[in-house]
């Protein structure tokens, strides 16, 4: 479920300069690598002799990709092999960015996470190949079928110079960008509370009670109303309050590009927080503790307010619908609450094929069968009769079959598929799941429905900078987020007075924050 990103930008080095003279003319349509023949646009298997490759992957270290039941399916469906480069998650980006600069590039990079500048900057120096001709030439039917029901979603991974790099993780289902806030549904019964907080006036009357009153009914003040991890888990959230969709770039309702840290939304959130940290009802070790120790005071029944993935994930116990999903609440702020809805595909590319692959038109097909409904099956439940089996082939209805050895579905899981702990290409959408889903699964439907859809818009497209834009925008970031993550902490402890707000925005505008949206709302406007 770790969805991982990490800024990852490197200049090629000049050993590759041979190589990319001859990659900067692919066109992308099928005429540039030619050194593989006999490859099928239809059926499987996709080549008429086996076919070796190499992919460079992250790895989340539960198996060996080698002896996984899905990557073994795939060899023999399609007679295509890969040998793995991989490096595990945590520094997967440093090892990619080495490979770049090195000039030994694998086949193919798989679950990359390639920012736009990746994109970019290696697109254009023809490292990466142009996908679309591929696309367009038949080798990836359900790739196209995507583009052509959702053409939003080609243009948002169409760089400044016309072509596709990086293919995107597309999930059609999606409502949540960042896990979301829950409440301790215990707490809320002792304390008779039947309608959840609707403003930040009611919010902070229901933190004020969890302070005093109690509802652990262990006889000690030792609730904690709100707590956090450096603020990073519940800041998208909780600007929403503020109408603000995001913590960085966002374009508003009327599609005006913004940079939340600047808006008069985020000093009301600034504001707020303040209020909580000197009455002790936000968490006083939030920009010290770790995310387990966050989770064992949830365990412990001490925490009202939380950010995870999903409730038991920080209080224990089993899935339940006892924990409600926290409904954004309204400020001052006129149209709020908002809540950054997610946008559907990936922000970043998962999936991206190399000047070095000598079967470009073989490898679209591999890939783009993780776009169909069989192989998203696939590689996200593992092969048929393993972990489910069809209840009605027709409908796709499915049911789930005992784990093997009794283990732990999700973990399990992991060691049938790489479609685990990293975002991988290929597509989610509600039909992979029919039969499958839990009450607890449709509550969390319901939930998201009633409080998050309909007041959710995507923050921002994914848009492309060119080159110079990306090189500015980027050194300007680096400052900027560097200052106002340390200003966010001062203002909320009170070691800076809000007072000085005017000041601050003087310095962020000073350091470019206008500057951003002006990149930004031309990226945007293209």
């Amino acid at each position: 479920m770790k969805k991982i990103c990490k800024v990852s930008s490197i200049i090629l080095c000049l050993t590759l300069s041979a190589g990319l003279l001859a990659a900067c003319g692919s066109s992308g349509n099928g005429d540039s690598a030619a050194k593989v023949e006999g490859i099928k646009k239809e059926g499987f298997p996709i080549v008429e002799e086996p076919l070796t490759l190499t992919m460079m992957s992250q790895d989340a270290g539960v198996a060996d990709w080698n002896d996984m039941p899905v990557l073994q399916e795939m060899e023999k469906l399609t007679g295509i092999k890969f040998t793995y480069q991989l490096a595990p998650i945590d520094s997967f980006a440093t090892k990619k960015n080495l490979v770049f600069a090195s000039g030994d590039l694998p086949d193919v990079f798989y679950g990359a996470d390639l920012k736009s500048a990746d994109q970019v900057t290696y697109g254009t120096q023809g490292v990466l190949i142009p996908l679309e001709g591929y696309i367009d030439d038949g080798y990836a039917p359900n790739i196209k079928k995507i583009f052509d029901e959702h053409p939003e979603i080609r243009q948002s991974f169409t760089t400044p110079d016309g072509h596709i790099y990086a293919l995107p993780n597309v999930d059609l289902s999606a409502v949540w960008y960042r896990s979301p806030m829950w409440y301790n549904g215990k707490f809320l019964k002792a304390l008779n509370i039947t309608e959840l907080p609707k403003t930040t006036e009611e919010l902070y009357d229901y933190l004020k009670r969890v302070k005093e009153e109690d509802p652990n009914g262990n006889g000690k003040k030792d609730e904690i109303p709100l707590t956090s991890v450096k603020l990073d888990d519940l800041r998208m959230y909780f600007l929403g309050f503020w109408g603000i969709y995001s913590e960085g770039i966002y374009a508003d309702k009327d599609g005006k590009v913004r940079y939340a840290p600047q808006e008069e939304g985020y000093k009301g959130y600034l504001t707020f927080l303040n209020k909580l940290w000197n009455e002790e009802l936000l968490d006083h070790e939030t920009f010290s503790q770790t995310p387990e120790q966050k989770k064992a005071k949830g365990q412990n029944n001490q925490i009202a307010l939380f950010n995870d993935y999903y409730p038991y994930f920080t209080l224990g116990g089993e899935p339940s619908t006892e924990h409600p999903l926290m409904t954004p609440v309204k400020s001052e702020i006129d149209g709020s609450p908002v809540y950054g809805k997610h946008p559907g595909l990936s922000a970043q590319g998962t999936f991206a094929i190399t000047s070095k692959n000598p079967a470009p038109e073989a490898t679209m097909r591999w890939i783009d069968y993780q776009y169909g409904y069989e192989g998203a099956t696939l590689f996200a439940q593992g092969p048929e009769d393993l972990l489910w089996k069809y209840k009605n082939k027709d409908t796709h209805e499915k049911e789930w079959l005992p784990v093997p050895g009794g283990k732990d579905r999700e973990e399990y899981r992991g060691t049938v598929t790489p479609n685990y702990g990293i975002l991988t290409p290929g597509m989610n959408s509600a039909e992979l799941t029919v039969g499958l889903k839990s009450d607890f699964d449709r509550w969390i439907d319901e939930e998201n429905q009633e409080k998050l859809v309909p007041i959710g818009k995507s923050p921002f497209p994914n848009v492309y900078l060119t080159n110079d834009e990306q090189s500015e925008a980027t050194a300007l970031f680096s400052d900027l987020n560097t200052y106002v993550q340390q200003m966010e902490a001062k203002f909320v402890t009170g070691q800076e007075s809000l007072s000085n707000w005017d000041k601050y925005v003087d310095q962020v505008k000073k350091m470019g924050a206008d500057r951003i949206v002006e990149l930004y709302q031309a990226a945007y406007d293209r």
